[in-house]
């Protein structure tokens, strides 16, 4: 297990070298669908042939999911960036057959954010607390009812619940081709196989999920304010024995300053 962790520890480490690359590239007036394409350019420069999803960028209140109506509106838009907007770069590359899936959060400019400071305190907590959850006798329906909670209790809006499915994450593994391109529209056919061959709605980590906790998971809880929304995605490992714990401390989350440029 050791030595998948490693391949996964590297396939994550280059999804975040990618999204803080592409963080110091944007420009005021830049498009999401142009963001979106930068990552996929440094994942494809960095020997990655396809991704478990599309590479997403969302800006301002697109980063909460205000008025999507279908799947497509997920997809990155024609949404110009303006000083001041909230960012979410979300990039999955599979390196090496191993798959990774990031999320990454921050304000384009140097204007700060009073109720995006409170988000990001409140996404380090569940940080802290997630992984004492899955080693707890809980289920995973009621972590994903306890995540839940705290979001609404703290004011916030829980957004991954418009996700497909209202995933709070989901399982990764190593999949087979992954030299291979595979379609992303906005899922390849790598992660397809990767979740249906598995049994599908136990990788999906949702309000209804019934199952082990032990894998790779990407966890992502998603808050939303008034006009934006934050995130974080990384993964989470949980083993035989029971014992949770982040694949890394080395995240961008976790440094001052994860929230602006």
């Amino acid at each position: 297990m050791k030595e998948d962790l490693d391949k996964f520890e590297k396939a994550q480490n280059l999804a975040y070298e990618a999204t803080s690359s592409v963080m110091k590239l944007l420009y005021e007036g830049i498009t999401e669908k142009e963001a979106a394409g930068l990552l996929d350019t440094y994942c494809r420069d960095s020997e990655v042939a396809s991704f478990f999803h599309k590479p997403f960028a969302w800006f301002g209140d697109r980063t909460r999911f205000l008025n999507f109506k279908s799947q497509f509106n997920f997809l990155p838009s024609h949404r110009r960036l303006n000083v001041g907007d909230v960012v979410i770069l979300d990039v999955a590359p599979i390196l090496q057959g191993h798959v990774a899936d990031v999320g990454h959060t921050f304000i384009f400019g140097k204007e700060q954010n009073p109720d995006v400071i409170k988000a990001k305190k409140l996404l380090l907590k569940l940080r802290k607390d997630l992984p004492g959850m899955f080693m707890s006798s809980i289920s995973t329906k009621e972590i994903w009812e306890k995540v839940d909670d705290e979001i609404k209790e703290n004011g916030f809006d829980n957004i991954h619940q418009l996700y497909p499915f209202s995933v709070l994450g989901h399982r990764v593994r190593k999949v087979p081709l992954g030299h291979l391109p595979g379609i992303t529209i906005p899922f390849g056919w790598h992660s397809l196989w990767s979740l249906a061959s598995h049994g599908l709605f136990s990788e999906l980590l949702g309000p209804k999920h019934k199952g082990s906790k032990v894998g790779v998971w990407a966890i992502e809880p998603h808050i939303g304010g008034k006009d934006f929304g934050a995130k974080f995605e990384e993964l989470l490992v949980v083993d035989d024995s029971g014992r949770a714990f982040w694949l890394s401390e080395n995240v961008p989350h976790l440094k001052e300053g994860w929230l602006t440029t």
